[in-house]
């Protein structure tokens, strides 16, 4: 198990596909709770880093540690140990609110009794307990997001991987589901979040900016703003996108 005071720990990371180098030696530490947010344009590498920290691909080379396990050794215990909700929406559409998250809890191991207790606490956290036997492909988009985080979250991981989590949601629904990351946080679940939303970057407490493979920036976004001087995050990415340039 885990000893190190961080749950991620990548070092010298390359993945190459061919000739290409998806990512050209990545290193970044991620704290236990911490909100890390990992940031680049389409084609950065970000999903590809993604999936090698969740145990979904093999590295190339380098030294990574997810959770305290080996991601070339371990990917098994490393996918007991984290949660995961996709750019696209992960949640089976043609099954209620309800089995699904029977069928996830499941998937992770827990008891009838505890995925029971934790449905019911989730559903009332989200105020919808009277929608459990709905379909999902019934429910508004914003109601889905969040459901998808509650469960990834189900078997409180000490880490939950998010990718892309808010697109295409309104910017209130955006709001309630960075209150979610949060209390995760909180209650001492490490968030690892890609986005695209600049102004996103402001609610994490450390973020990574990929260019071309390459980790350009990392640091707090008050770091980054004071190093490139810029106002807010998205200036920050736009020098960088135009150094690369």
């Amino acid at each position: 198990m885990q000893t190190s005071e961080y749950a991620i720990e990548a070092h010298g990371l390359v993945k190459k596909f061919g000739n290409f180098v998806a990512n050209d030696h990545l290193t970044f530490d991620v704290k236990k709770g911490e909100i890390f947010g990992f940031l680049g344009a389409n084609g950065a590498g970000k999903t590809t880093a993604m999936k090698i920290l969740c145990g979904l691909l093999l590295p190339t080379s380098g030294k990574i540690k997810v959770a305290g396990f080996d991601v070339y050794t371990q990917t098994n215990l490393i996918k007991k140990h984290i949660g995961y909700m996709s750019q696209k929406f992960s949640l089976y559409e043609d099954l209620s609110i309800e089995e699904n998250f029977r069928f996830y809890g499941g998937i992770y191991g827990l008891s009838r009794k505890q995925i029971a207790e934790r449905t019911s606490t989730m559903l009332k956290k989200l105020d919808i307990e009277p929608l459990r036997k709905s379909l999902i492909s019934s429910l508004p988009l914003g109601i889905r997001q969040k459901l998808a985080f509650s469960v990834a979250i189900i078997h409180s991981p000490g880490i939950v991987f998010l990718d892309e989590p808010t697109g295409g949601v309104d910017p209130i629904t955006r709001r309630q589901f960075w209150e979610m990351i949060y209390e995760a946080s909180e209650q001492g679940i490490t968030v690892f979040v890609t986005t695209h939303y600049m102004d996103e970057a402001e609610y994490c407490n450390r973020v990574s900016i990929m260019v071309d493979g390459r980790i350009e920036a990392l640091g707090t976004p008050g770091e980054l703003k004071k190093k490139f001087d810029a106002t807010d995050m998205n200036q920050v990415f736009l020098k960088l996108a135009r150094k690369a340039g």
